[in-house]
C-alpha cells in the first residue's frame, strides 16, 4: 500500500524528549514525551501521542525491528539506570506510569 505523507516544516524539526510518561486504559495507550532539564523542577509536554492497543503493539515491534537492525551496525546500544530522585522516581528516562 502506497500513501502519501505531508510532513509539514514545523513537525520536520522535531521535538527533543528525554523523558515519556505512558498510561493506558482497556481502550487506548497515551504516551507522554517531555524534555527534563537538569534541576528544573518541572517538565514540558512536548507532543502527546494517542495510540490504540494495536497500534500500540505495531509501535513496538517495529522499534524492536529498528533497534535490532541499528545494533547490527552500530553495535550493542546500553542502557544505563538513571539516578533515582529524592521521592524514589526516576529522575530522568522512559518509564511505564500505569491504567488510566
Amino acid at each position: 500500500m502506497h500513501i502519501d505523507i505531508d510532513l509539514p516544516e514545523e513537525v520536520a524539526q522535531g521535538e527533543y524528549a528525554n523523558l515519556a510518561v505512558i498510561i493506558h486504559s482497556t481502550t487506548e495507550f497515551v504516551v507522554d514525551f517531555l524534555n527534563v532539564m537538569p534541576n528544573v523542577p518541572r517538565a514540558r509536554v512536548k507532543s502527546r501521542i494517542i495510540l490504540t492497543p494495536e497500534n500500540a503493539k505495531r509501535l513496538l515491534l517495529s522499534l524492536q525491528e529498528n533497534i535490532t537492525d541499528y545494533e547490527s551496525v552500530h553495535g550493542r546500544i546500553s542502557v544505563h539506570t538513571p539516578q533515582s530522585a529524592d521521592d524514589g522516581q526516576m529522575a530522568l528516562g522512559f518509564n511505564k506510569m500505569g491504567e488510566a
